[in-house]
């Protein structure tokens, strides 16, 4: 159906002639436009009340327009249907913007409640759990300004961090902000406390500084250093053992969720990056007060909901229909439930797009879907207890390491961090296991006796204290693992069908960011890519990481320099 404008001249009202009502008169002011419609030519006037009615036309031999027949009605232009599978960040992003750019926007849930991994619930007993505590780094600039934009205050302000081994206190973190600023990466080398790890040690990584600089997030990048673990690439740069078993694969442990001979060094140097190397103030985290989802995702639902956007919980994606004459996806199923759409963005994490896949025989015909079969995710166990007196922590986070060679886990002060626990007679502490795959067969009650073992060897205090009440709750293929290998795998935001796109903090782009930020970046970025497609709206802006600093610059364009001559030597690509 292909669009032109008219050169009409509608000087006289009377020189529109055939009308079969009063009613349906085109006066000189109103918008006119035509469009074919089959054999059909069809004028459209719009009205002032928004609506417009529409006629069948011609023109007669003096070149003047006859309605010769009208259809006299009133339509209202139907709002475009988008469909958003997943409401974690990314999904909740990209209905966020799009709801304001007046599309009729429909978030499918397959759980409960919104927020995904980071959705809180009650116990039995009323008290609040969640799987997993998660931070909001310095760099997190996109979120930061979307809780402004809700006006809430969900955050505690800057903390300290520590961390522990069997052996005791290892590591203390200062706020970044709050020392002189160095160039990157020496207010991070020179600031952070180390008990234990020698100088020497720490001065066996700055080799490592070439490949931070060579990485710079580019596809090319990626496929050269995603197919080494990190293992490899720590020892290939001269690392000392000590600073990779205390340092750097703790690191990985809680950052990537998985040790380093099963990370990927593209993935390892791009988080390390992100977090810790490219700014000072970057390891600075706050965390929220109290759940995600009740602080975060409940107003944040609330304002969707005001902006006419609707949240079905408990709909699990089965399919999705296909026009197979336009190539578009016209609807999603659940079950034997249509929804139908104008787009469609994915928004959910690595397991659950593998359960849609192997559901869908539609999707199966493309082998990006089917491709990410080939990916995997990492097992979480999250421990709350609530202890019969107060335990002193000197720090309200913590991370640990060498208590489990392959699982790293984090213990926090929910007295200090949660608004609700304030006022608590004891001791509330929640402790988080990645790459627990060895945690989760355990029962309840081996896995806390496990937990207060661990939490006595960081802080004797623990060992003197009674549990009075304690959630385990385990989250199997809960977070993503960026094995060695797996990019190849990893989706983009556009896809094979025109008017589909994905988001989550697995899809590839070029933003830079992490985590939960990469997630709800990649959501304002799947919007816009729905804006662009139907020529409708405004897109998100999209707040930049901060640019990297001009030492870095400088060193990154010598390196491109230097890349760029061995490139034209003869035999450059001929071995391995």
């Amino acid at each position: 159906m292909s669009l032109r404008t008219l050169p009409l001249t509608l000087n006289r009202p009377n020189s529109i002639t055939s009308l079969l009502s009063p009613a349906a008169a085109i006066h000189q002011n109103e918008i006119c436009w035509s469009r074919h419609w089959g054999t059909q030519r069809i004028l459209y006037a719009h009205k002032s009340n928004g609506s417009h009615a529409m006629y069948a036309w011609s023109l007669d031999k003096k070149n003047e327009l006859r309605l010769s027949s009208v259809k006299a009605q009133t339509e209202v232009a139907e709002k475009k249907k988008v469909v958003v599978v997943g409401a974690g960040w990314a999904g909740l992003g990209a209905a966020h913007h799009l709801s304001k750019q007046g599309y009729d926007v429909t978030i499918l849930e397959a759980g409960a409640q919104p927020g995904g991994l980071v959705a809180g619930w009650k116990t039995s007993s009323g008290r609040s759990v969640e799987v997993g505590i998660h931070g909001f780094w310095y760099p997190y600039k996109n979120i930061f300004a979307l809780v402004d934009e809700l006006g809430i205050q969900p955050f505690t302000n800057w903390t300290q961090s520590a961390q522990y081994s069997p052996n005791g206190l290892e590591v203390e973190s200062p706020i970044f902000q709050d020392v002189p600023r160095l160039p990157s990466p020496l207010g991070t080398f020179i600031y952070t406390k180390f008990l234990r790890l020698p100088i020497w040690d720490r001065l066996s990584s700055l080799p490592l500084m070439y490949a931070v600089v060579d990485f710079d997030n580019s596809d090319k990048s990626w496929r050269k250093y995603d197919t080494r673990t990190a293992r490899e690439l720590f020892k290939e740069f001269g690392c000392s053992e000590r600073v990779y078993k205390e340092a750097f694969n703790p690191m990985l442990l809680v950052g990537l969720f998985a040790p380093g001979e099963q990370c990927s060094a593209a993935a390892t140097l791009g988080m390390l990056y992100y977090f810790i190397l490219a700014h000072q103030p970057d390891f600075d985290v706050v965390w929220c007060r109290g759940t995600v989802g009740e602080r975060i995702f409940k107003p944040w639902i609330a304002r969707l909901e005001q902006q006419g956007c609707e949240f079905l919980s408990r709909k699990r994606v089965t399919d999705v229909v296909l026009d197979k004459v336009s190539g578009l996806v016209t609807g999603i199923l659940c079950g034997n439930e249509l929804f139908s759409a104008d787009a469609v963005v994915f928004c959910v994490g690595i397991s659950a797009m593998q359960r849609i896949v192997a559901s869908s025989p539609v999707l199966q015909e493309r082998d990006e879907f089917l491709n990410t079969c080939n990916l995997g995710a990492v097992d979480v166990l999250a421990v709350r207890l609530w202890l019969d007196r107060k335990v002193s922590i000197p720090r309200p986070s913590n991370a640990c390491f060498g208590f489990d060679s392959s699982t790293g886990w984090t213990f926090f002060d929910l007295n200090a961090l949660h608004d609700e626990y304030q006022d608590e007679q004891g001791t509330v502490v929640e402790a988080d296991f990645y790459h627990a795959n060895q945690l989760l067969p355990l029962n309840d009650e081996d896995i806390v006796r496990k937990v207060q073992s661990y939490l006595s060897t960081c802080i004797p205090g623990f060992a003197e204290a009674s549990i009075v009440d304690r959630a385990v709750v385990r989250f199997p293929k809960a977070v993503t693992h960026f094995f060695p290998g797996s990019y190849q795998y990893l989706m983009h935001r556009n896809t094979s069908f025109p008017n589909v796109f994905m988001a989550g903090d697995w899809i590839v782009n070029q933003h830079g960011s992490w985590s939960q930020e990469k997630a709800y970046v990649t959501g304002l970025e799947a919007a816009n890519n729905i804006i662009e497609f139907l020529d409708d709206g405004e897109v998100a802006e999209v707040i930049p990481v901060e640019p990297d600093e001009p030492h870095i610059l400088e060193l990154r364009r010598l390196n491109d320099t230097a890349k760029g001559f061995c490139d034209v030597l003869p035999f450059a690509d001929f071995f391995l």
